[in-house]
């Protein structure tokens, strides 16, 4: 639905974006995530004909974005960062404004506002002047002016930047929604606990060029390494006892117990279970130690400042 190759942008000798190959299929989300200046906005705005590249090229729901720049502007949804939004009008006139923008007729204007305001639940509010809206209300309406003519992908700048903590969460309960199994989303955002519930998949930008994708499963694999798993233990057990114990490599030990590394554990856990029991180990529980986004893009953000990456 979305792929580019070797996608970049010049500014005279400053290096925006170099190189960028992407591939966003049908229903999947894909976070970008970089820093202030990485080339984040500056990809989206040429996914969506806004910016022509300086080199390489990019497709959107088919249809090239330098050959068919009205065919892939007809075909997303864009919410930036300042949403733009008309604060005079209300949420009927807005989205009637932007629908007959997308050359929508009369009856399927009217048809999209009464189903985009009853989805977004903006209905009984349909009549206020959007000034008027709380954040999360604003955001939600310029998500629907996003999706008044139907687009099958979604790009989405910071859509939850400056909101209250219930806005945000409004908000990126209804990213959650949108997505199906005929629309792919972009999500620019800093917010990785954002990016980690809403994304199928993660790219890591850094000055220009993308330095890793694919799921937070395989980064977390790439970067930091085979899976910890700890043991809880309640009292009267003896780190000696682990000795008889073949395979078992112990990352260290905790106050109630130690951490283990593995490799495989489909397999390895159900044995290693069997032999503390078999032991008279006094197990309170297993669990696989949480590795979260920030840990695998602060060590990401690491590596590339080393030129590791």
């Amino acid at each position: 639905m979305i792929e580019s190759e070797d996608l970049t942008k010049h500014f005279g000798t400053f290096k925006a974006v170099e190189g960028v190959n992407i591939n966003v299929r049908p229903g999947e989300v894909l976070a970008l995530l970089g820093q202030n200046g990485a080339g984040k906005t500056t990809t989206v705005r040429m996914l969506t004909s806004i910016l022509l590249p300086t080199r390489g090229w990019g497709r959107v729901a088919g249809y090239d974005v330098v050959e068919n720049p009205a065919k892939v502007r007809a075909s997303v949804g864009v919410l930036t960062e300042m949403h733009g939004l008309y604060s005079r009008m209300t949420a009927i006139e807005y989205l009637d404004f932007f629908g007959q923008v997308y050359s929508l007729d009369a009856n399927r204007r009217k048809k999209r506002i009464d189903e985009l305001l009853s989805y977004f639940g903006l209905a009984e509010a349909a009549k206020r002047r959007s000034g008027e809206y709380s954040k999360g209300m604003r955001q939600k309406l310029a998500l629907a002016r996003a999706l008044i003519h139907e687009p099958p992908v979604l790009l989405l700048d910071e859509p939850t930047s400056a909101m209250d903590p219930e806005s945000a969460q409004l908000v990126r309960n209804e990213i959650g929604r949108l997505k199906s199994s005929q629309r792919s989303i972009i999500i620019c955002t800093h917010n990785l606990l954002e990016a980690e519930m809403l994304a199928d998949k993660i790219a890591i930008i850094y000055r220009g060029r993308v330095l890793l994708q694919g799921t937070l499963e395989q980064l977390r694999q790439k970067l930091l390494g085979a899976p910890e798993y700890e043991v809880t233990l309640a009292g009267g057990w003896n780190p000696q006892q682990l000795d008889s114990i073949s395979g078992l490599k112990v990352a260290h030990f905790t106050e109630t117990g130690f951490r283990y590394v593995v490799e495989n554990p489909t397999e390895t856990n159900p044995a290693l279970v069997r032999a503390l029991i078999e032991q008279n180990m006094p197990v309170v529980a297993v669990q696989q130690v949480s590795r979260s986004l920030e840990q695998v893009y602060l060590k990401a953000m690491t590596l590339a400042t080393e030129g590791a990456l």
